[in-house]
C-alpha cells in the first residue's frame, strides 16, 4: 500500500465528493432563484412588485372617500415619475367590475362600462380594511417594467447566494477530508489485501463510523494473516507428520523388493502398523475438519458426567498401569447431568486422559474431578507431569502444536489430541480452560451447563 495509490484514490474520491457537493450547492441557488422569479413574476396580491405606489396611493384613496369619486385628480397631487408612468397605462375598476378610468382618464367613452378581459394584461386588486374594492388593470407595455424591477431585486439575491455558496462550499471541503483520507486508505488497504499482501493495515482515523470501518478492517485483516499462517503451517505439519511413516514403508518395501528383507509378516508388519499411523491420522484431520466448521452432527441426551469419566478410566486403566500411573476418579458427584453427544464427549475426555498420560512421568497419578458449582458441570484432568511453559498454554489446543518440537511422535503425539478436543467441547457449548497448577503439572476443565 504506498503513498502514490493512497494519494490517487483521495484525488479521485475529493473530486467525486465535490461534483456532488458542488451540485447540491448548485440546485439549491437555482432552486431559489427560480422559486423567487417566479414568485415576483406572478400576478398575485401578494407579489411585493405589485404593491407599487400607485396601488398604494389608491388604496389610501378609498380609505379616505370611501369611494373612487375625484379619483381623477390624483395625479395632480403626486411628483414621482413612476407614479405618472404606471397611471399612463393603467385601468382602474370598481369591485362591481365597472370602469371608473381609462389610462388614466375619466373622459374615455368606455367610463360607466363593464371591464372586458383581454389577453395581456395584468390585474392588482386593490383592498381596503380586507376587502376588494376595485382593481387596477395594467396593459402589456407594464410587463418589461415589471420584468426589469424583478432583475433588480432577483440580483442583490443571486448575489447573496453565491457568496453564501463560497463559504459552503469550503466547509464542506474542509468535512469531505476527514471522510476522504480514512476512506482512502481503507479502499487502498481493501486492494492491497486482494492482491495477497495480507499485513496491510489501516490507521484509524476519522469521525466514528470511519473510525469503526477502519478497526474492523484491521481485525478482519488479521485474522486473514493468522488464517493463512495457520494453513500454511498446517500443510507442513501435515507433510512432517506423512513424511516419516511414508518413509518407513518405503524403506521396508523397497528392502523386501531387493531382497534385503524377506516377504514374511515380521518385516512387513513396520509398514502396516506405519499406514494405521496415517489412517488414524488423517481420520483425526477429517474429524477436526467437521469440528471447525461446524459440519460434525451431534446427538444430544442426557449424560451423566461421572458415568462418562469412570468409562474413561476403565478405558486406559491397562494403559496407565504400563507406565505405573494411578489413574482415579475423586469424589465424583453422583447428579452432574448435561445434556450433549456421548460419544463425542467420550472423545474428547479420552484424548485429555491420553494427554495427560503421555507427559506424566512413570509412577506418577493422573486424576479426574467431577463437581457442580454455579449452575455448570465441570470435569477436570490433571496430572503431575511437567506442566506447560506459561506463555505456551493459549497454544496447547492448536493444532499440531508440541511444546518440544524435536520430540518424536511415539512421544509426543501428531498434536491433534487436544485440538479435537476443544473443538468438540465448543461445538457443543461448552467451555475448556488449561491452566498450571501450583504444585506442578497441568489441568484441564470442561464446563457444560447443568440439565435444568
Amino acid at each position: 500500500m504506498t503513498d502514490t495509490t493512497i494519494r490517487s484514490i483521495q484525488t479521485r474520491l475529493f473530486i467525486l465528493l465535490l461534483r456532488a457537493f458542488t451540485a447540491a450547492v448548485l440546485f439549491i441557488v437555482l432552486f431559489v432563484l427560480a422559486a423567487t422569479a417566479y414568485f415576483l413574476i406572478s400576478p398575485s396580491n401578494y407579489n411585493p412588485l405589485n404593491r407599487i405606489t400607485i396601488v398604494t396611493r389608491l388604496e389610501t384613496f378609498y380609505l379616505v372617500k370611501r369611494n373612487w369619486q375625484g379619483v381623477e385628480i390624483l395625479p395632480q397631487t403626486e411628483v414621482e415619475v413612476d407614479f405618472h408612468r404606471f397611471w399612463e397605462r393603467s385601468t382602474l375598476i370598481n369591485a362591481q367590475g365597472m370602469i371608473v378610468l381609462d389610462h388614466g382618464s375619466n373622459q374615455s367613452k368606455l367610463i360607466g362600462t363593464t371591464y372586458t378581459k383581454t389577453t395581456d394584461y395584468s390585474i392588482i386588486p386593490i383592498t381596503v380594511e380586507g376587502k376588494v374594492v376595485g382593481s387596477l388593470i395594467l396593459d402589456s407595455s407594464y410587463f418589461p417594467i415589471q420584468r426589469q424591477l424583478s432583475m433588480d431585486f432577483l440580483w442583490p439575491v443571486g448575489v447573496i447566494s453565491f457568496l453564501m455558496a463560497i463559504p459552503t462550499i469550503i466547509i464542506g471541503l474542509f468535512l469531505m477530508r476527514r471522510f476522504v483520507t480514512p476512506l482512502a486508505e481503507v479502499i487502498a488497504a481493501a486492494r492491497t489485501v486482494a492482491s495477497g499482501d495480507l499485513t496491510a493495515r489501516v490507521h484509524v482515523s476519522g469521525p466514528d463510523d470511519l473510525r469503526v470501518l477502519s478497526d474492523s478492517f484491521n481485525h478482519m485483516a488479521i485474522s486473514l494473516e493468522q488464517s493463512d499462517s495457520e494453513r500454511r503451517n498446517m500443510l507442513a505439519d501435515i507433510a512432517h507428520e506423512l513424511r516419516t511413516p511414508l518413509t518407513v514403508m518405503r524403506g521396508r518395501l523397497e528392502g523386501i523388493m531387493d531382497g534385503i528383507y524377506s516377504p514374511s509378516p515380521e518385516q512387513i508388519s513396520p509398514a502396516l502398523e506405519e499406514t494405521y499411523l496415517m489412517e488414524r491420522l488423517v481420520d483425526d484431520l477429517h474429524l477436526l475438519t467437521l469440528a471447525e466448521t461446524r459440519q460434525l452432527r451431534f446427538e444430544h441426551n442426557d449424560v451423566n458426567m461421572s458415568d462418562i469419566a469412570a468409562y474413561v478410566i476403565d478405558l486406559f486403566k491397562a494403559q496407565a498401569d504400563d507406565k505405573k500411573i494411578k489413574l482415579t476418579i475423586q469424589d465424583p458427584a453422583d447428579d452432574a447431568i448435561v445434556v450433549l453427544d456421548p460419544q463425542r464427549f467420550k472423545q474428547a475426555i479420552g484424548n485429555l486422559v491420553s494427554n495427560a498420560l503421555r507427559y506424566t512421568p512413570d509412577g506418577g497419578c493422573v486424576k479426574l474431578f467431577v463437581e457442580k458449582t454455579a449452575g455448570m458441570a465441570v470435569l477436570t484432568v490433571s496430572d503431575n507431569g511437567p506442566g506447560v511453559p506459561h506463555e505456551d498454554i493459549p497454544n496447547i489446543f492448536m493444532r499440531f502444536w508440541r511444546g518440544e518440537k524435536s520430540r518424536s511422535r511415539a512421544s509426543g503425539g501428531a498434536g491433534l489430541g487436544l485440538a479435537i478436543a476443544r473443538q468438540l467441547v465448543e461445538a457443543q457449548g461448552g467451555i475448556i480452560h488449561a491452566e498450571n497448577q501450583a504444585e506442578g503439572g497441568l489441568k484441564i476443565s470442561i464446563k457444560f451447563p447443568l440439565k435444568p
